[in-house]
């Protein structure tokens, strides 16, 4: 089957372990950093999105409009707009990049950050309106005649839109989550499912859950599962250990700077309490042990509070595209991976640990393809 590698496209230079130097929203760093990844063998990047922060939409545009081959998924929260507007909104932007957009819909798992942005609901309820948000959307793409919506969150009538999308029938969506109505929604409405990268036995046990819930939802084909990391790597061993521990004491310290607390785990205990089921499940993992099978280290997801993709891949190119091929043999065909340094990390990455997991994987799949062949 084949594997696929996802970076991100920051509009700015900060990162765990530095504060930003450049301006929230940076055209030339932004330039530098996507081409770093469309020029070291990287498929797409990110456009992420937070509160406050530079509309993905409008960066997407921008490096659509720069870049001749690297994709762009594009983070979009339901609660901003109508999905009528955010069906028209992507569409346009396949146009303009000539089918290089996946939409990445997060429901939202912090309360405070979505009230941020005027929204109330549960999480539950978040869920649901994720769900109806993305049934409009696909239709909204692939409808050539006016239609009528009343559902719990939307309601409206004889939508059509006039501009469609390149990609036939439409872009694909990609959703993620560790709760059982995230598993629900994405394993019903999603193409790609993500999951923040844990020990290979819990991640098969999520892969079986969302696989399950396609299956309930009456999908044949369940989403494609990508699996995200922080790669710490070098030329040895030691010396990639080394920078391991310099990047999480790193991160420490900036923790304590802020009066945020010390690490979870720790005596003296950070002030958040995550309320997402992944950084719970990443602070318990954490718990539990600092290094699991070939190459993961949890120490970064401890120091952040489980926050986002903070689980890494320490070792020497070899051992951490090993690793990535571990969870490519569960079932996983997407790979996300950001560095602390990211046009740097971008490079290396790119440079030394794509081509040897894309290499096996044209291994594998042509000694299966001479399986059937052989019977």
């Amino acid at each position: 089957m084949p594997v696929e590698f996802l970076g991100t496209a920051a509009t700015g230079n900060g990162s765990e372990t530095a504060p930003r130097t450049t301006a929230a929203f940076d055209r030339d760093y932004l330039l530098r950093l996507a081409r770093a990844h469309e020029d070291h063998g990287w498929d797409r990047v990110l456009m992420a999105y937070f509160a406050g922060a530079s509309d993905p939409s409008t960066v997407a545009g921008y490096l659509a409009a720069r870049l001749e081959r690297l994709q762009i998924l594009v983070a979009h929260r339901p609660n901003v707009c109508s999905p009528t507007f955010a069906a028209q909104t992507f569409a346009t932007l396949d146009q303009v990049s000539d089918g290089r957009i996946t939409v990445h819909v997060i429901t939202g798992g912090n309360d405070r950050e979505q009230r941020r942005e005027g929204d109330f609901l549960t999480k539950d309820q978040r869920y649901a309106r994720s769900g109806e948000y993305i049934r409009i959307m696909k239709q909204a793409w692939t409808s050539r005649k006016p239609f009528d919506h009343e559902g719990e969150h939307y309601r409206f009538e004889d939508f059509v839109c006039d501009v469609f999308p390149v990609q036939d029938p439409r872009p694909n969506i990609s959703f993620g989550g560790s709760s059982p109505a995230a598993y629900a929604v994405g394993g019903a409405e999603a193409d790609i499912f993500c999951l923040w990268g844990e020990p290979l036995a819990q991640t098969a046990e999520q892969i079986e859950k969302v696989r399950a819930a396609a299956l309930a939802a009456g999908r044949i084909e369940p989403p494609r599962i990508q699996v995200a990391f922080r790669p710490i790597i070098a030329p040895t061993e030691e010396l990639a250990w080394e920078k391991a521990y310099r990047t999480v004491d790193t991160i420490n310290e900036r923790v304590r700077r802020a009066g945020l607390g010390a690490p979870a785990g720790q005596a003296g205990a950070p002030r958040w309490t995550p309320e997402n089921t992944g950084s719970q499940r990443l602070i318990a993992i954490a718990e539990a042990g600092e290094r699991y099978d070939r190459a993961l280290w949890t120490p970064t997801a401890a120091a952040t509070g489980g926050a986002n993709d903070s689980n890494a891949l320490v070792g020497t190119p070899e051992t951490v595209a090993q690793a990535l091929l571990d969870y490519y043999d569960l079932g996983v065909e997407i790979f996300s991976a950001r560095g602390y340094a990211l046009i740097d990390d971008a490079i290396d990455f790119g440079r030394h640990v794509i081509p040897i997991v894309r290499e096996e994987v044209a291994k594998r799949d042509a000694a299966k393809a001479a399986e059937v062949i052989t019977g």
